[in-house]
């Protein structure tokens, strides 16, 4: 379970990087950037799934491993 869950955080911070960089630069990539309904709120997605990931690493942290 504690792998999946840093396996999920990582998804989740990547995933919202790519958001960002993809928010500043002129690079079209990442998921936040292919789902229709987030049209405008690409920016808030991204630092949500920053947030995610984080929150999924502080949880997989907590459990023991075993």
């Amino acid at each position: 379970m504690k792998q999946t869950l840093e396996v999920l955080g990582f998804l989740a911070v990547v995933q919202g990087l790519a958001g960002l960089v993809s928010e500043f630069t002129d690079w079209r990539w990442g998921l936040v950037q292919r789902v229709g309904f987030l049209d405008g709120y690409e920016l808030y997605a991204s630092l949500a799934l920053l947030v995610l990931g984080g929150a999924l690493f502080a949880a997989a942290e907590s459990r023991a491993s075993g």
